[in-house]
Order: C-alpha cells, then sequence, then structure tokens
C-alpha cells in the first residue's frame, strides 16, 4: 500500500465513512410566519425566551461554520404578521435571502395578499421559491417553480415543492387565489421525481400540507392540540424515490424524524414559529439511499444565540420606513394568550371587542386567526396587527337560531380549533360524538331560539365560508369596509387602559 493509500486509508477510517461518500446535513423551518421576537418559554423551564428570527439565523450560521456541506430550506408560511404586510411581503424575502436560505416552498400564507402581490415580491428572491402543483386555471403552466436541483460539493439534491389541496382551499380566501388551482401532488410530483432521480444523489419534498394548525403558543408541551402529520405519512407511502419530506401547515413537530415503514421515506417538521430547528445529517455513498446519522430539533434558546446584527438591520430598517407601527395603542392590565382547543383570554377580548363595534347579538373569531399572544402593558400597533394580521374587513351576518347552533356544533368538532365567542355561553360535552357535543346555548340572557334570527359578527374571510365554515356562504351581510385589525387598534386607543374580560364562555361538563 503506497503512503498515499494508507492516508486515504486512514482518514476514512477515523472519519468513519466509506471511501466515497460524503456527508450533508439539511437545516429546515416550517410555518415561521414572520415572528421576528422571542417569546417567553414559559412552558420549558431550562429556556427564557425562545424563537426569533435573528436568534434562529444565529444558529443557523453556527451550524453551517461547522458544517459546510448544508442546505436551509423553509416548508412554507414565511409571511404574516404586520412588517410583512406594511411591505407586500418584500421584507421576507430580503430576510430570508440575508439568512442563506436555499429554497423555500409556497405556504398558504404567502397568498395573503393576493397572488399577483405575491408574484411580485418574489421575484426579489435570491433562492428558489417552489410549488409544483398550483396552476394558472384552464393551463398547464405553474403558478412558481416546480422544482429545482442544488449542488453541494458535487453533491446534487433535487429539491420539490407542493401545497395540499385543504391548505389550499379551506385557509385562503377566495379572492385571493381567484384565476389558480390546486392538482394532487402525488399526481403532480411523481413525474418531476422519475425525470430527475437518475440526475441527483438526493430528492426531497417540501410540502404545505397536514391539518390545519393549532394557534397555541405552547402547542409542543400540548398534546391535546398537536395536529399530526398524516397528510405527510400518505404521501411518503405513495411516493417512490424520495428520500425526504419536510412538512409544515399543521406545525407539528417531531423530535426527530420519522420513517415510512413501506418506503423509508423521513419525514421532518418543526412544531413552526421558528422556535426549532430542524437538522438532519446524511451520509450519501454514491448508488445508494441516504442514510440518517442524525436528526433532531434544536431549541432557539434566545438566550443563547444572540440576535443576528444583519438579521436585525433588516428587520429595523423595515420598523423605521413605517414608524407608525411602533405607535402605542393602548395598555393591557394581564397577558393575553391564546387556546386553540379552550375559550381563551386573547380570544374572549378580540370577540368582545368585534360585537361591541358591531352591536351584533354574536362576536366570532375563530382560533386559527390568532396569530399572537399579548403581554401586560404597553401594546405597540405592530403588537396588535401581529395578533390579527389578516385583511378581512368586518362583516355582519343574519343567521337563524337553527345555523347558529350548527355553527357552534363545527366550532366544537375542532376541525379548525374552538371559536372564541362574545355575547353567548354555552355548555358542551367533549366525550360525545363530533356534531352531538351541545348540552345548552344562551344568547345574551336567554335560551337559544331555534326560530329566532340572530346576528354574527366576524371577520370577512369566515364570512365568506373560510376555514370550511360553509353554513355562512349564501347569507344575507353587511359589509363593513373597515379592517377588522384597525377595530382592534381603535378599540386599544379608546379604552387606553384595555381589561381581559371574563371568562366561562364554554364550559366542557365532561372535564
Amino acid at each position: 500500500m503506497s503512503l498515499k493509500q494508507l492516508v486515504t486509508a486512514t482518514l476514512i477510517l477515523m472519519c468513519g465513512l466509506p471511501a466515497h461518500a460524503k456527508e450533508l446535513t439539511l437545516l429546515y423551518t416550517n410555518d415561521i410566519e414572520s415572528v421576528y421576537e422571542p417569546v417567553e418559554a414559559f412552558w420549558i423551564p431550562e429556556i427564557h425566551r425562545i424563537g426569533g428570527i435573528p436568534h434562529l439565523s444565529t444558529l443557523i450560521d453556527t451550524i453551517r461554520l461547522r458544517e459546510s456541506n448544508s442546505l436551509l430550506l423553509d416548508a412554507g408560511d414565511i409571511f404574516t404578521g404586520s412588517l410583512s404586510k406594511a411591505t407586500e411581503g418584500e421584507l421576507v424575502f430580503d430576510i430570508y435571502s440575508a439568512m442563506g436560505y436555499d429554497a423555500v416552498n409556497l405556504g398558504n400564507h404567502e397568498f395573503e395578499y393576493g397572488w399577483r402581490i405575491l408574484r411580485r415580491a418574489m421575484q426579489r428572491a435570491r433562492f428558489p421559491v417552489l410549488s409544483a402543483n398550483i396552476f394558472f386555471e384552464d393551463t398547464d403552466v405553474a403558478f412558481a417553480r416546480e422544482y429545482t436541483i442544488l449542488e453541494v460539493d458535487d453533491l446534487r439534491v433535487g429539491l420539490i415543492g407542493i401545497m395540499g389541496i385543504d391548505a389550499f382551499i379551506n385557509t385562503m380566501m377566495i379572492s385571493n387565489r381567484d384565476g389558480l388551482v390546486v392538482k394532487s401532488p402525488a399526481a403532480v410530483i411523481q413525474p418531476i421525481i422519475d425525470h430527475i432521480r437518475d440526475e441527483v444523489d438526493m430528492v426531497v419534498v417540501l410540502t404545505h400540507q397536514n391539518k390545519t394548525a393549532p394557534m397555541q403558543t405552547d402547542k409542543e408541551a400540548d398534546p391535546q392540540v398537536q395536529r399530526g402529520f398524516d397528510e405527510d405519512f400518505a404521501l411518503a407511502g405513495e411516493l417512490s424515490g424520495v428520500d425526504m419530506i419536510i412538512g409544515g401547515h399543521s406545525d407539528h413537530g417531531l423530535w426527530e424524524p420519522v420513517k415510512h415503514p413501506k418506503t423509508g421515506t423521513l419525514i421532518g417538521l418543526t412544531f413552526g414559529q421558528g422556535k426549532y430547528l430542524g437538522y438532519a445529517r446524511f451520509e450519501i455513498d454514491q448508488g445508494k439511499k441516504p442514510m440518517l446519522l442524525e436528526g433532531k430539533l434544536i431549541p432557539v434558546d434566545a438566550d443563547k444565540y444572540p440576535a443576528n446584527p444583519r438579521i436585525q438591520e433588516i428587520i429595523e430598517s423595515g420598523r423605521q420606513e413605517h414608524k407608525w407601527l411602533g405607535e402605542v395603542a393602548g395598555q393591557l392590565s394581564e397577558q393575553a394568550v391564546r387556546k386553540y382547543y379552550r375559550e381563551s383570554s386573547l380570544g374572549n377580548l378580540m370577540a368582545d371587542i368585534l360585537r361591541e363595534y358591531t352591536g351584533a347579538d354574536v362576536g366570532f373569531i375563530p382560533s386559527g386567526a390568532i396569530r399572537a399572544d399579548l403581554e401586560a402593558g404597553p401594546v405597540t400597533v405592530e403588537q396588535l396587527l401581529n395578533v390579527f394580521p389578516f385583511n378581512d374587513t368586518v362583516a355582519t351576518l343574519t343567521l337563524s337560531g337553527e345555523v347558529l347552533r350548527q355553527v357552534l356544533e363545527k366550532s366544537l368538532a375542532l376541525d379548525y380549533g374552538i371559536v372564541q365567542i362574545s355575547g353567548v355561553k354555552l355548555q358542551y360535552e367533549s366525550t360525545r360524538p363530533p356534531g352531538e357535543r351541545l348540552i345548552n346555548i344562551k344568547v345574551g340572557d336567554d335560551e337559544l331560539d331555534l326560530q329566532q334570527t340572530y346576528t354574527l359578527t366576524t371577520g370577512s374571510f369566515t364570512a365568506t365560508g373560510g376555514e370550511n365554515y360553509s353554513m355562512f356562504q349564501g347569507l344575507p351581510v353587511k359589509q363593513d369596509p373597515k379592517l377588522v385589525s384597525s377595530v382592534f387598534v381603535e378599540h386599544f386607543r379608546a379604552e387606553s387602559d384595555v381589561k381581559i374580560p371574563a371568562g366561562g364562555r364554554q364550559i366542557d361538563m365532561a372535564r
């Protein structure tokens, strides 16, 4: 054996790798939704603050300095929040470009301002923006890039992005996707996989599907609200030639990747909101299926990983251009938090404010629309708009008591979380079958009359059937041009010192 061969053999033994094998690390995120600041980690004893995009960026840079063979990927929902809205998504693409993302899949929230605005903002991305199964209506022309092939140290990785059918239809405002259609993910991407499989060492599919995410800050500590990854698991068993699926939309998390028993495809998700970074390190040997060496979620401990000044500067520049967001709207007497399967202090407050504004019998806020908690003390316009960052206008529906009963039963089925209500008190049993859980309903001080007519105020997305509230479609509706978010801001400004309303509006008799 020559000296060169001896050195090579020794290095191989030291590294524990076959002669032609290389390592590749996939770093992944999903559903960050423009969470720029850390949140109090009240459910994790050993961590004080968690998350925040600048802190996540520092963690990413730390790993990439150590592991140069890496790709940084996101499974969608990079938009939402007040700064994203104020810049129509452009700031978000600037941030992700500066963070060094290699590819991003489109989520439903990227369509919040309409697909035309999204198309314009996408041009700023210094990375491929993927979505293989959203098409312009009556064409075979994909809305975004269907796939990309990236090279890292002579390793070639094929990346494909998809949107779930339910995510497209039931979590996007119709007007924001008008002119676009979604097609079956598997039917669209299997031909793409077959086309590129022989050209690449690894195939990764970025998905935005599964059940709609629970809007609850401590969801990883509350198994009751965790929404699973059923659609990703089914897709992993249906597709051939895929090495890993990185999922989103449900905000579920997997502490380490799960392997499908039929295909061997791995699946990873991170819980969303930038609180954890997904990490999957592979050994890739030519002609062999990539082997997972290590897979985990790394918490973004904001005190351990200081804010990346470059990313913080981009965020602050956006705030400087929109200084009105930093104005203090009012004071909050105590912390207001959201819950997904139970009534919440923040949900009760928002429903009260909306009902007070219109004078309707019922205020109605889906838990999925509440995107952040509020801390006690001064509350800025930016913080309020982060709670409800959507373009919904105020809509007041006229409906019968029977339809209201159906609506409340649907809420208690928990498909999209429980609805936060004002003007209504109800008792239910969560152990009963869906559709049969209501025991008693009072509207104001009176029992619900199935024949009586009531008014219900909510956002325009929900009023037109969003989150599958199809029973609202076709009902008489009074449209107010004012944004729901503006109603909240004006209430804080008028009240100055805002107090949390009493609870006890939705009582589970099974508890």
